[in-house]
Formats: structure tokens, C-alpha cells, sequence
């Protein structure tokens, strides 16, 4: 491959994530408009994971089965696929919890040192080196997070706590999919995820129906989100695709503007300058470690 090629796809990967990610902050600002309008996360969820399965069902399956010659549905660890979906349906209910009742871009924030607790644990769950810099990325990052939920800040005392709970949720996530991708394709447990979410979450949704009546709004609010988390996560799993992901890691920060954004334009919340800093310094943790973890690849080969 030359190095124009290289540097196309690596553009196009960049391109893919950002695309994805502002996506998913769709995803976001839907569960949080839904919150607001009574509706339970739990209700969300099993809207969320019932369309996404629908939809890859109807539009994804079809075109992978043509292109690799078999069914989405054939998968090499089953029990992992499913350990991922209910761990990724617990993560989902916990985040819209966080959004529920603290401002989207410093919910995202908190969201973020799930990376960093994946460092911490790495040498201990996956028999990952260990290295001083990523404790010292570690350490900051975390720093950043003090500065976020400070007392007297604008997060409250329950919201650091389900912040702390869906980034933990989101972390074992993360280690479950690093061992699941090493056999799996992306498109198979991006599958098992939607129809594993969509199962459990029928089953628990009538214990917290909303009841009351639905306008068109919410209608479709409701359904966006089944749509956008497919979409979005598409878009994130084509972006690996096209670039490795230590290139792409320093990119997924971006989900921060993405996230102020919306918070801005839909709910008129923007962080404070404190807590503005805390956001600055949790990406700079997370996109300064990438760095570092990719120029360590690069001289080890």
C-alpha cells in the first residue's frame, strides 16, 4: 500500500468516526429529551435495541450474508456475545440515567475515563504490560474527573455516582469487546448486541411502562434512537476498518464538541469554566496515552 493510499484511508477512517460519533450524540441528546419527557431508561433502551436489531435485520444481515457467505448470526463465542449484550444494556441504561440529570457534555466527560480505567486494569484482566505513562495518563485523567464533579459544581452528588457506575459499566464493556473482536467480525457482535439488548429489555420493560399517552414527537423521538445507535455504530466500526485504532483513539475526544454542541443548540447548557478545564484535561489524558501507544507500535515494528 503507498503512502497516498495509507494516507486516504486513514481520512476516510477519521472521517467514518466523526461521522459516528456525532451520531451517537444524537443517540444521547434523544435519551436525554425522552427523560425529560417521563419516560423511563429502561422504556428507552427496549426502543433503542428493538429498532437497532429490527433495522440491521432488515437492511445489514442481508448485505453481510452476501458478502461473506453466511448468516450474522454465526458467531464463534456465544456466551461472550451474550455477556457483551447484557453488560452493554446495563452500560446504555445507566448513561441515559446520567443524562437524565446531569448536562450532556459533562456526562460524556465522565463517560470518557472508562479508557482510562481500561489502562488501570489492562496488566491485571487482559496480561497487558504495564508502563509508567499510561499511569501517569491515568492519574491525570482522573484529575480531570475531580474537576468535573468538584463539590459546589453543577453536578450533583447521584449523578457522580451513575457517572462513576456507566463509565466502570462501560469499561468492562470495552475489555469484553477487545476479547470478542479477536474472532468475531465487528457486524456479528454489533448484531448480537441489538438482539441480546432487544430480548432482555422485553422482558423487564412492562415492570416500567410509561403510561401515558405518546404525541407524534415523541414517537419519533423514541424511534431515532433504535436508528441513530445503528447508524452510528456502523460508522465507528467502518472507521477501524479503514485506519488502526491507536491513529483513530485521539479522534473519538472530538465526541466532547460534538456533545457540548448539542447540549448547547437543544438544552442551553454549557459548562462552566472549571469544569470546561476538568472536560479539556480528561481528553488530553486520553488522546495524549494514543499517542504515545501508537509511537510505542510504531518503534516496536
Amino acid at each position: 500500500m503507498t503512502s497516498t493510499t495509507s494516507r486516504s484511508h486513514l481520512w476516510l477512517g477519521i472521517f467514518f468516526l466523526v461521522i459516528g460519533q456525532w451520531t451517537l450524540s444524537l443517540l444521547d441528546v434523544a435519551g436525554k429529551l425522552l427523560t425529560i419527557f417521563g419516560f423511563h431508561v429502561v422504556m428507552i433502551a427496549w426502543m433503542r435495541y428493538t429498532i437497532n436489531v429490527a433495522f440491521m435485520a432488515v437492511t445489514i444481515a442481508p448485505l453481510y450474508q452476501r458478502r461473506v457467505g453466511h448468516s450474522i448470526f454465526r458467531t464463534t463465542q456465544p456466551r461472550l456475545q451474550i455477556l457483551r449484550g447484557f453488560v452493554l444494556l446495563a452500560s446504555t441504561v445507566a448513561f441515559f440515567s446520567v443524562l437524565k440529570i446531569v448536562p450532556l457534555s459533562e456526562g460524556t466527560a465522565m463517560n470518557f475515563c472508562a479508557p482510562l480505567i481500561v489502562l488501570a486494569i489492562s496488566p491485571w484482566i487482559l496480561q497487558e504490560k504495564s508502563y509508567i505513562s499510561r499511569w501517569v495518563a491515568v492519574a491525570v485523567g482522573f484529575t480531570g474527573m475531580l474537576i468535573v464533579v468538584r463539590p459546589g459544581g453543577s453536578i450533583s452528588s447521584m449523578g457522580v455516582l451513575l457517572g462513576l457506575i456507566s463509565a466502570s459499566t462501560f469499561a468492562v464493556l470495552t475489555i469484553i469487546t477487545r476479547k470478542i473482536n479477536r474472532l468475531d467480525d465487528p457486524m456479528v457482535t454489533l448484531f448480537y448486541s441489538g438482539l441480546v439488548g432487544a430480548v432482555l429489555s422485553s422482558l423487564i420493560v412492562p415492570f416500567f411502562w410509561t403510561s401515558h399517552t405518546l404525541h407524534p414527537r415523541e414517537w419519533l423521538i423514541l424511534a431515532s434512537t433504535g436508528v441513530t445507535s445503528t447508524v452510528g455504530h456502523f460508522f465507528v466500526i467502518s472507521a477501524y476498518k479503514h485506519a488502526e485504532a491507536s491513529l483513530l483513539t485521539p479522534f473519538v475526544y472530538l465526541q466532547i464538541i460534538s456533545a457540548t454542541t448539542m447540549g448547547w443548540l437543544v438544552f442551553h447548557q454549557l459548562p462552566d469554566g472549571l469544569t470546561a478545564l476538568g472536560i479539556g484535561i480528561i481528553c488530553a489524558s486520553g488522546a495524549g496515552i494514543a499517542y504515545v501507544e501508537h509511537q510505542r507500535q510504531f518503534l516496536k515494528h
